[in-house]
């Protein structure tokens, strides 16, 4: 599969390459990710609820292997919203948070977000947060500390 098989939206497009701007200054590879999806995507299929609603989500195939990221077109009615739920989904995939880090406390990778404006105000510190404490860089400092610890054969 070739990037042109991964069909991206137009409005979600400079939000992506924003996040893998971020991915490339953090050394965090996102290429086989990147080409292992059909499309991320605005939908209009997510659950909608006055008592809550999914803004975004990954869409697994039968082997359980992720192949679509797709936001929720409610999210669209703000860019702040869009954005904060863009990278959200982007951290599930490409930063590895298999899971939320808390219910509500007011980071991107929170499960529920009770003031998107307060992470949009808060951007630059938001996306240190998200990336440093990403689990693919955090391997990536673990092995990097480790392999610099290993010591050098005497002779």
């Amino acid at each position: 599969m070739s990037a042109q098989d991964v069909s991206i939206d137009g409005r979600l497009k400079p939000l992506l390459d924003d996040f893998l701007t971020l991915c490339k200054e953090y050394d965090i590879d996102y290429h086989d990710n990147l080409f292992k999806l059909k499309k991320i995507a605005i939908v209009d299929t997510l659950q909608t609820d006055p008592h809550g609603s999914t803004l975004g989500m990954l869409q697994r195939n039968n082997a359980g292997e992720v192949e679509n990221i797709v936001v929720n077109w409610m999210a669209t009615i703000d860019q702040e919203i869009l954005r904060v739920v863009a990278f959200h989904e982007f951290g599930h995939y490409f930063l590895g948070y298999s899971k939320h880090v808390c219910d509500d406390c007011g980071i991107i990778m929170s499960k529920l977000n009770s003031s998107y404006f307060e992470i949009a105000n808060d951007w630059e510190n938001q996306l240190k947060i998200l990336f440093e404490n990403a689990p693919a860089y955090q391997q990536k400092k673990t092995v990097l500390f480790n392999t610099s610890a290993v010591p050098y054969p005497q002779n």
